[in-house]
């Protein structure tokens, strides 16, 4: 089930949100409202850790990570990674690593089993990458965009990619990821797909400004209410017909 929510005035829930199956973090907060409502919707089943990483927000944007590992920017600071390490589970390895892109976010999209990374990373990044987070790495554009970790959302049932993604382009990275795919927006048609929602195998949280109609796509093709990622497309396209 996907969850509305809003990061003070932001509805780029996640630019300060990093969701695996294993944790949570969430970016430093004034008002402790949103921390309040992510608490009560994951705390149950997984540590919520509120961080910063370079003494900024935008843990989201900073950070990949899946079940085995968290990967953060060099720029993160000794205290960060400390306390971070001393909060999530013992089995996930976290590790900072020497990178030039160092929003690791916005260039790295991965499941616990696959990774699509920026074409330009580091050859050394990959390994870690692979290492790290115990995941098969392939560099990668979505729809031309070589900033994979902004316009994909990925977990282990389902991916939602850029609306302008061709079909042909969907069934590549669908037969590379091994998963369901669709193309779609979050926020009223924001392309920033992995910038507007977080997901993991059992919930998502969108930004408030997503549409009913953008939630039942995300909640079909991760498989978030156990409908098959076919049938809301389907039922869209059937609805567009009638209408026509």
């Amino acid at each position: 089930m996907a969850t509305r929510l809003q990061y003070e005035n932001s509805c780029d829930v996640g630019v300060f949100l990093k969701l695996t199956n294993k944790y949570c973090l969430v970016g430093q907060c004034g008002s402790k409202q949103f921390l309040h409502t992510v608490e009560n919707r994951l705390a149950d089943h997984i540590p919520v850790v509120e961080t910063s990483i370079a003494g900024t927000r935008i843990v989201g944007r900073l950070s990949a990570g899946n079940k085995n590992g968290l990967l953060l920017p060099n720029t993160c600071t000794d205290q960060e990674l400390q306390q971070i390490r001393n909060s999530l589970p013992d089995e996930v390895v976290v590790q900072r690593i020497e990178e030039k892109f160092s929003a690791l976010g916005n260039c790295i999209a991965t499941n616990d089993y696959v990774a699509l990374v920026h074409p330009d990373i580091d050859r050394e990044t990959e390994e870690i990458i692979a290492d790290v987070l115990g995941v098969e790495v392939f560099r990668q554009t979505v729809s031309g965009n070589v900033l994979v970790g902004t316009y994909c959302a990925l977990t282990n049932q389902g991916a939602l990619v850029h609306p302008n993604t061709s079909v042909a382009d969907q069934d590549e990275l669908s037969s590379l990821l091994q998963v369901p795919l669709v193309a779609g927006t979050v926020n009223r048609g924001n392309e920033c797909v992995a910038a507007g929602c977080v997901v993991n195998d059992w919930t998502a949280i969108v930004g408030a400004d997503t549409t009913a109609t953008e939630i039942s796509v995300i909640e079909s093709i991760f498989a978030l209410q156990g409908s098959k990622p076919s049938n809301i497309i389907n039922n869209i396209r059937n609805s567009i017909v009638d209408n026509v």
